[in-house]
């Protein structure tokens, strides 16, 4: 339920603050530094037009970089303003990109029913490619190849423009490696994350009227963290934005620290170039550190090349001076932090273990830590781990379902189609895969008419029974909601009974996972 709004959306904004959400029209470059309350601004703006410009909230978009800060946006608009807060559009790039997509992809030659492959699912595309082109994967690691695939997505290079472009004996290879990898997908009707973007561009340029439905729907764009962008999310920003320019970015050149996945610093130093009528606002007034903290900050920050020159400041209190401790190597950095949680639990006994948390960069630096606090018997709780979407059994499920709604997904196929086991080895898929090549057709397709292959007769049997079974589930959706279908297909397969046999502690995880 939404909160009335305030007499003036603007009440307890600083005067910088206050004039990044009034300033509505035209080109807007919000530079943001840390702690400066750039959520509040964006989400403020966004009520602003709604509440005071009388603007259609569906004619707002508000791009954000995690899933995460998308519904905290759409959560801080819903409670600004009476009415309306849900219809903005605020996603992700990608999830912006798969909702164009599945209304409009079919003018490219895709399927509106097309899948989307994970990490998982294209390492194991691109291990087969490999094994394919008669690479050895020890020499030409699959996913140093996907991430040059991505780079090259990233740049709006098709496989036909990187081919053109390859000079050298690496990058030759990546680019039979990229054509193979694109037609595999093409066959499965899937597409990878880099492609939605891509994608999305290709159709915004080959087909003006969709890009016209767009940009008149669009007219206030705002996206955060400007400064983390690659070129092809730039240039959709940039094709949206071609008609009314109301396009407001918020970022900050100092806090760009994803160059190495193609994030590219210069597109918020060049904004005011891109739009020769951009207004820029500094917020400069940090809410969340010390003065201390600020000023190392700041210090640390001038000497930074590539900046547009601002100076945070802050009304809070002048705070602890900043310690750092050079440890000699791994071990002495670890019993360092041991060191400091046994001395400041001693000396504040109302302190408890819950009351610390130790940060690492990489998970490959957790093990020395999880040592160190082991030998000196201090407990700890460890937080990640598996992620719910990439455990095993969610994979499974997921490409069953994928399979039911795309049976045209070749990647799904060969995930599930031997999961359970059900007599069906790789040599027969790697049989079924040429049958299929062969006549043009998908898995799916080649296992419905395994009868007439060259296939053994018990091969044969075990994939058209299992292809039989993913057409009646096919049927199913037209009459059963999706519990109803998980929960037939579960029964059928018999998925939970073999974890039941397994009977391990990792497959009663499994099970409380369902």
């Amino acid at each position: 339920m939404s909160l009335t709004p305030p007499k003036n959306i603007t009440d307890g904004l600083n005067k910088k603050q206050k004039e990044a959400v009034v300033t509505t029209e035209g080109p807007l470059l919000i530079m943001a530094g840390a702690g400066s309350g750039k959520t509040r601004v964006l989400t403020h703006r966004i009520a602003y037009l709604i509440h005071e410009k009388h603007v259609n909230p569906w004619n707002i978009l508000a791009i954000t970089f995690t899933n995460k800060a998308a519904s905290e946006m759409k959560s801080r608009v819903r409670n600004l303003v009476e009415e309306g807060g849900e219809d903005v559009w605020v996603s992700t790039f990608h999830s912006m990109c798969v909702r164009i997509l599945r209304r409009e992809i079919d003018r490219i030659g895709y399927s509106s029913q097309f899948t989307i492959a994970g990490s998982s699912e294209q390492n194991t595309l691109m291990k087969r490619v490999l094994k394919k082109l008669n690479l050895d994967p020890k020499k030409f690691s699959p996913r140093a190849i996907l991430s040059e695939i991505s780079n090259a997505k990233n740049e709006l290079m098709s496989e036909k423009d990187y081919e053109q472009n390859a000079s050298n004996y690496w990058q030759k290879t990546v680019a039979k490696c990229y054509n193979e990898y694109q037609k595999e997908l093409r066959l499965s009707e899937t597409v990878d994350f880099d492609d939605l973007i891509m994608l999305t561009v290709r159709l915004f340029e080959e087909h003006p009227e969709v890009l016209s439905f767009y940009q008149n729907k669009f007219q206030y764009i705002h996206v955060d963290e400007y400064q983390d962008t690659n070129h092809a999310q730039y240039r959709l920003v940039h094709l949206l934005g071609q008609r009314f320019e109301n396009v407001c970015v918020v970022g900050d050149a100092d806090q760009s620290i994803y160059g190495w996945r193609g994030a590219d610093m210069q597109n918020i130093l060049d904004f005011e170039k891109d739009y020769p009528k951009a207004k820029t606002i500094l917020l400069e007034q940090n809410y969340r550190s010390t003065k201390n903290i600020l000023q190392a900050a700041n210090t640390v920050i001038q000497n930074n090349v590539n900046r547009k020159e601002k100076k945070l400041w802050t009304d809070n209190t002048q705070g602890e001076k900043i310690s750092v401790y050079f440890a000699s190597d791994e071990y002495a950095e670890t019993n360092y932090v041991a060191d400091q949680i046994e001395k400041m639990m001693h000396e504040d006994p109302s302190m408890s273990y819950n009351d610390f948390a130790i940060l690492y960069r990489t998970n490959a630096m957790s093990r020395v830590m999880e040592e160190t606090l082991i030998k000196r018997n201090l407990p700890f709780q460890m937080v990640g781990g598996t992620g719910y979407y990439e455990r095993k059994e969610i994979l499974d499920l997921m490409a069953y379902l994928t399979l039911i709604v795309n049976p045209a997904d070749n990647l799904s196929f060969r995930r599930v189609v031997n999961v359970p086991k059900r007599g069906i080895g790789n040599a027969t898929i790697d049989k079924l895969a040429e049958i299929a090549d062969d006549h043009g057709v998908s898995l799916y397709e080649a296992a419905l008419n395994a009868q007439s292959t060259n296939l053994s007769k018990r091969a044969a049997n075990n994939l058209e029974e299992f292809a039989l079974m993913i057409r009646d589930f096919r049927k199913m959706t037209e009459f059963v909601t999706i519990t109803d279908l998980v929960e037939r297909m579960l029964d059928k397969i018999g998925y939970l009974d073999l974890l039941k046999r397994e009977n391990t502690l990792e497959d009663e995880t499994r099970i409380e996972t369902f």
